[in-house]
């Protein structure tokens, strides 16, 4: 707020600020240099953070790692996939979703996503044969049918792994995301719900898929004895698989820690904020902001809506500089130069292959981040410059 009481265009990169409580834990780690999860024969605060949100999300087993992308390389090679497997992907995602299937040396396979940013359901049916996982990625907090990807999955004996980076907190038909496939995988990343500069979660219910993430995570020697449960399990795997060294390191933990109970809090505000924003923007004849569906409940920190009706890739560019004009900076995912969540930007996939409508969406989707802290006025000025803004444009 301004000192003459007119609201400022809000600050939406600085992440989420670190609990207060956290500091007596970082100061007792920075003195003692305890850094190492493996270090204390118990009670590491790694291994504590993995109980804790094992809890949080009602899952068996929790594994924290250096990142989500660690989560998800780990889960495709728990999963044993032979060398060349096709997994399909969502072609709206980030980068590092098709470097984790590249780097696990399997084949990623694009799966068209439509212009509710949620994965087009006939072009998954006619990709799933020959398929030997599934890497469903919520991007932005979207979740896609999962019913009728399971039903799919199921009959086919497809794996389906989870990347729930954007997803912590929401729900489908009442149960949480990350624990409808066999592994959910999740993101600490500052502009995540949980804010630690970097750091990732696995969950699964199945013991032997832990037990082969928890030794290739990096538990050497006899590291795993520190890990709950399972003793017989990681007897069984040590040394015959290889180690990747994708721990987390004690000083993230004492940062996540104190966050986890404030998710259920972080979700509600930024549902409010962004239902508030949408109903703004689903007011204008040129925007439109998809619904979620039905059994979804979502916990966005983010708005992602689109430019509706004939606008050309130079109408586009006019309205983010109208909105910029603003205050507010809007990324439309297909004209950002070197856009990570582009496709055709992955040129180590090799050949770009043709996915219309995800390349359609792609060009005329915007995006704004709502972090949880924003008030209402703030929200009230991002909605108005973006309305404003396709107004100045297109009326």
């Amino acid at each position: 707020m301004a000192h003459d009481g007119q609201v400022q265009a809000p600050n939406v990169y600085d992440a989420e600020p670190i609990p207060a409580s956290a500091m007596a834990e970082i100061e007792r780690l920075l003195s003692s240099g305890d850094l190492f999860r493996y270090t204390a024969p118990e009670g590491s605060p790694v291994a504590l953070l993995e109980g804790e949100f094992a809890e949080l999300m009602g899952a068996r087993y929790a594994l924290a790692v250096a990142s989500c992308s660690a989560a998800l390389f780990l889960s495709l090679k728990a999963l044993d996939l032979p060398r060349g497997t096709k997994v399909l992907i969502p072609a709206f995602t980030f980068a590092a979703v098709p470097s984790a299937v590249v780097h696990a040396e399997c084949e990623p396979v694009l799966v068209e996503v439509g212009e509710n940013y949620r994965v087009d359901m006939d072009d998954f049916a006619a990709k799933l044969p020959g398929a030997g996982a599934v890497l469903i990625s919520h991007m932005r907090g979207h979740t896609s049918d999962m019913d009728a990807i399971l039903d799919l999955c199921d009959a086919a004996g497809v794996p389906v792994v989870e990347d729930a980076a954007h997803s912590l907190g929401t729900t489908w038909h009442g149960r949480k995301i990350g624990t409808i496939g066999k592994i959910g995988c999740f993101s600490f990343q500052s502009y995540k719900l949980v804010n630690a500069g970097e750091g990732g979660m696995l969950i699964t219910d199945d013991p032997e898929l832990a037990a082969r993430c928890v030794i290739m995570s990096g538990a050497y020697e006899h590291n795993w004895k520190k890990h709950p449960g399972l003793q017989n399990s990681y007897m069984l795997w040590q040394n015959k698989l290889p180690l990747y060294n994708m721990r987390m390191q004690n000083l993230s933990a004492a940062v996540i820690r104190p966050q986890l109970p404030e998710v259920a809090g972080r979700v509600a505000k930024g549902r409010a904020g962004h239902d508030r924003v949408a109903e703004r923007l689903n007011q204008s004849a040129y925007l439109a902001v998809p619904p979620p569906l039905a059994p979804e409940e979502r916990a966005p920190d983010s708005i992602q809506f689109n430019l509706t009706g004939d606008w050309s890739d130079a109408d586009a560019r006019r309205f983010q500089a109208e909105a910029k004009r603003r205050g507010i900076t809007v990324q439309i995912f297909g004209l950002s130069e070197d856009n990570a969540r582009a496709f055709w930007n992955w040129q180590f996939l090799g050949e770009t292959p043709d996915l219309p409508k995800t390349r359609a969406m792609l060009m005329r989707a915007g995006d704004v981040r709502l972090p949880t802290r924003l008030t209402d006025d703030e929200l009230d000025f991002i909605a108005a410059a973006i309305f404003d803004a396709a107004e100045a444009v297109k009326a």
